[in-house]
């Protein structure tokens, strides 16, 4: 559900789009059945073909649409199906099984009982490494595959983003997670008196995940990854709007060797993440997405089980250019913070704050640069810029468009729909922006580049400050005493300097404020699904103590 004050990527736990359900568009029902049903398109790198709109067709079999359940793909309870499009022309890609209260009774049920009763918290450390490994060599295996089905589902380009960076970064997670699995341990500690104490770090049981559709995969291994080295069971809702890679990665970890019942995904809207957030027997929920729904779900949390909760939520983030700083870098590097994944990130530096005395030149520059990003065709080679992923979040950015012009923002570029088919914005860059205007305070989600002006260094930190979000925050200079005075003033849980963006598998990501509660990724991300038990034993005669 999106409006256009608080829109961002969001699996939902509220009501479905209704234009999702539209009856009236034209069904591939033959693809993605598990019963064979598949469907071939032709090959990406060699011996391209395009549709009638010159749209590269995606070299990638649907084999998995339906429910993972206790290690079976089966239908939904209801036997309900619902679409799941191509945003470069809102065709139809395949129907997915419509997961709903039932079906995640029936996936809490296997995870459940894989954890009281299945091998994987009871098999050594090691073994689960072993098979997280594997996991990600299959991964490497079928890499261009599952890249194709990621784009094709979402949008993004396949070159450089999806095969380039994301694949990579997900075997990279996988393989960091992996290393884990055999180091997580408690300590002894010193008592006051004649008992031995230890503390004993345990996986915390049925943990519920909740994914956005901005990075499927990426936030796939963000959630599974140190879950699963950690010895708990799963049961993970995919977005609405991309669930295709999720299947085809779970299946891929069976391959690997994970038990029955470990891992099951349920595909669905707000009703499947509704049931996981109220569930009883979850006793953790992790979600990405927007404040407003990460606020229901912190309340279903509570009125239900008191289950634990990590947040990761949305963001308007500062991206600060002192006077010092080199401008050419802070160009380049405030235009890829803005316009990666098509504006679609939470951590976008999305308030471009230029000091008044570059603040002319950065302007010229950014619009250039605008300019020469190159949209189209994700499949496409040289491609830097996709789709927006429906046509909700097409017709809110646009809104904030309009916004932008009638708050008399000087529009210097974009601002328009791309070609006539499926959901592209070309890149649009706002100058002369005020803190007070929407472009500048709501988090767009989109491609839209809003350019700020300060003058001091006190200035530009209590307005950077000003905002509920807490997320990111970007600071170019050449000072030493800048950056390290920007780090420690700044309200956010990332602070770049002289960059921006860096994904890696060790660094902590979460917010302060409302941009979310916890960390994922790093070691942090492992504390998320473990317990701390404290096991006391008098000691009698000790030897020393």
């Amino acid at each position: 559900m999106w409006c256009l004050a608080t829109g961002r990527r969001v699996s939902t736990i509220l009501l479905s789009p209704p234009y999702l359900r539209d009856s009236s568009c034209s069904l591939l029902s033959s693809l993605g059945k598990n019963n064979g049903g598949r469907k071939r398109f032709s090959n990406i790198a060699g011996g391209v073909h395009h549709d009638e709109d010159g749209l590269v067709n995606p070299s990638v079999e649907i084999n998995f649409t339906q429910h993972l359940i206790n290690g079976q793909f089966v239908d939904a309870a209801s036997g309900k199906t619902f679409p799941t499009y191509d945003p470069r022309n809102g065709e139809v890609i395949a129907q997915v099984a419509e997961g709903d209260e039932e079906d995640i009774n029936r996936a809490v049920a296997a995870a459940r009982k894989a954890f009281d009763e299945g091998p994987w918290p009871r098999m050594t450390a090691y073994e689960r490494c072993k098979i997280l490994l594997r996991f990600a060599d299959l991964v490497e295996k079928n890499s261009k595959e599952i890249a194709a089905l990621e784009s094709w589902n979402s949008g993004k380009p396949y070159y450089s983003q999806s095969l380039g960076f994301e694949i990579p970064m997900l075997i990279r997670l996988f393989r960091y997670y992996a290393g884990w699995a055999d180091k997580i341990h408690g300590m002894t500690v010193q008592a006051d008196g004649k008992y031995n104490v230890q503390t004993l770090h345990e996986p915390i049981g049925v943990a519920g995940q909740i994914l956005p559709w901005n990075f499927p995969l990426l936030m796939f291994a963000w959630k599974v990854g140190p879950a699963l080295a950690c010895g708990n069971t799963l049961v993970l809702k995919p977005s609405e709007l991309t669930p295709l890679t999720a299947l085809y990665a779970a299946n891929l970890l069976h391959e690997a060797g994970l038990p029955p019942g470990v891992l099951n995904v349920v595909p669905g809207f707000g009703a499947a993440g509704s049931a996981i957030a109220t569930h009883m027997d979850v006793d953790k929920v992790a979600f990405t997405g927007s404040t407003e729904t990460g606020k229901i779900i912190m309340e279903s949390a509570a009125k239900s089980n008191l289950k634990a909760v990590t947040l990761e939520l949305g963001g308007k983030s500062p991206f600060i250019v002192c006077e010092d700083a080199d401008i050419d870098d802070a160009v380049a590097n405030a235009h890829d913070a803005l316009f990666f994944n098509q504006g679609q990130v939470c951590y976008a530096g999305s308030r471009t704050y230029v000091h008044e005395r570059l603040y002319d030149e950065f302007v010229e520059k950014a619009r250039a640069l605008a300019l020469r990003r190159v949209i189209g065709d994700p499949f496409k080679h040289g491609v830097q810029h996709g789709p927006q992923i429906d046509s909700k979040q097409f017709e809110k950015i646009l809104a904030y468009i309009r916004s932008g012009i009638e708050s008399n923002a000087k529009l210097e570029c974009g601002g328009q729909q791309f070609g006539n088919k499926g959901y592209f914005i070309h890149p649009t860059v706002f100058s002369d922006v005020q803190d007070d205007m929407l472009i500048a305070k709501d988090e767009i989600f989109g491609p839209v580049q809003s350019i700020l002006k300060f003058k001091d260094n006190d200035e530009v930190i209590r307005r950077a400050n000003a905002t509920n979000f807490g997320l990111t925050a970007g600071v170019f200079t050449k000072s030493l005493e800048t950056a390290n005075t920007m780090t420690r003033a700044l309200k956010a849980g990332t602070v770049y300097v002289n960059c921006y963006g860096l994904v890696d598998a060790a660094i902590p990501y979460g917010g302060y404020k409302m941009s979310g509660i916890g960390r994922e990724k790093g070691i942090y991300s492992l504390h998320n699904y473990l317990q701390v038990k404290a096991a006391v034993t008098p000691l009698k005669n000790p030897a020393w103590l």
